[in-house]
């Protein structure tokens, strides 16, 4: 059925829901795992034209960050383990989440990707925007798509 699956993680509630799945899945269909999380860029300034933010600051900021992300998919790959799927860990730098998700998908010849839906309406998904739904509509990818 499926040989590599995606899951896609930010850490949250619901994100962990798609990890369970996402891994129980793989494990039922003999399917290895990629487990990512993207990480933005921080701003380098406040607004256009502003004052830059003080680079080793932005450096330390960006660093936390990679290292918490490593954090999370290496609890994904123990996870995995403990399912016996096996699971490579990717951390991505990009503020263009959704692309990034699909970028990794495809680089690492994936057949499904798994990730999880707020399922924001109205205004908050026009402030917030939705990851998912981008992925939806821009991936040749299929997508399991879990709320």
């Amino acid at each position: 059925m499926y040989k590599r699956i995606l899951i896609a993680t930010d850490g949250s509630k619901l994100s962990d829901m798609a990890v369970e799945n996402g891994l129980e899945l793989a494990a039922l269909s003999g399917a290895s795992v990629v487990a990512l999380k993207v990480v933005p860029r921080y701003p380098r300034s406040y607004f256009d034209g502003g004052l830059p933010i003080d680079t080793n600051e932005i450096k330390r900021i960006e660093k936390q960050w990679i290292d918490s992300a490593q954090e999370l998919v290496a609890k994904v790959r123990q996870r995995g383990a403990d399912a016996e799927v096996n699971v490579k860990t990717v951390v991505s730098k990009s503020d263009l989440i959704a692309e990034a998700i699909i970028a990794a998908a495809k680089k690492n010849k994936c057949d499904l990707i798994v990730m999880a839906s707020h399922g924001r309406k109205g205004i908050k998904r026009l402030l917030l925007g939705s990851e998912t739904q981008h992925v939806l509509t821009h991936s040749h990818i299929p997508v399991l798509v879990l709320r």
